[in-house]
């Protein structure tokens, strides 16, 4: 079994990603991660060193090479869908699930999470809510390819497992 979770930034990829590995007892990888331990940089450095063009480039090469993984969670980053042929690959390779959390939610996490974040740096709690939605029309015709669509932010694991098996 292989999952993939999309969605937003803050939508609770990499939180709900670690409780659906424990309870299938696989491995959970959060892939913005997985790239900064083969880039040996922040994903906040690699935007500001070397744009935003090839950070997608090297999120296509670890999506690539996660895909061949087996039972394995992986909690994607919120644009990976949204470039290449990453979404097409992630529903060929194993289950897609998009996380759809409101953006007043979402607003609200991002403004007390404590990761850097590039794309919303110095954004007040407005101009979130307002760049999240923009965001988010553009990114949903990628989402919404998605296998399955989870919408309550706090669903119990048990309930995604049912919803996919």
């Amino acid at each position: 079994m292989k999952i993939y979770l999309i969605g937003y930034m803050g939508c609770g990829k990499s939180t709900l990603g670690r409780k659906l590995a424990n309870k299938l007892n696989i491995p959970f990888v959060d892939m913005d991660h997985y790239i900064e331990e083969r880039n040996y940089k922040t994903v906040p450095q690699i935007f500001a060193e070397d744009g935003e063009e090839a950070f997608r480039l090297k999120e296509q090469k670890a999506l690539h090479e996660l895909s061949e993984f087996t039972n394995v969670v992986i909690a994607t980053g919120g644009g990976a869908p949204c470039f290449f042929d990453n979404m097409e690959l992630m529903n060929k390779s194993g289950k897609t699930i998009y996380l759809n959390i409101d953006p007043k939610i979402l607003a609200y996490r991002l403004m007390h999470s404590k990761t850097e974040r590039p794309l919303i740096k110095g954004k007040s709690k407005e101009e979130l809510i307002s760049f999240i939605d923009e965001t988010l029309k553009k990114r949903n015709e990628f989402y919404s390819q998605a296998q399955y669509e989870v919408t309550e932010p706090d669903l119990p694991v048990e309930e995604i497992l049912e919803i996919i098996q």
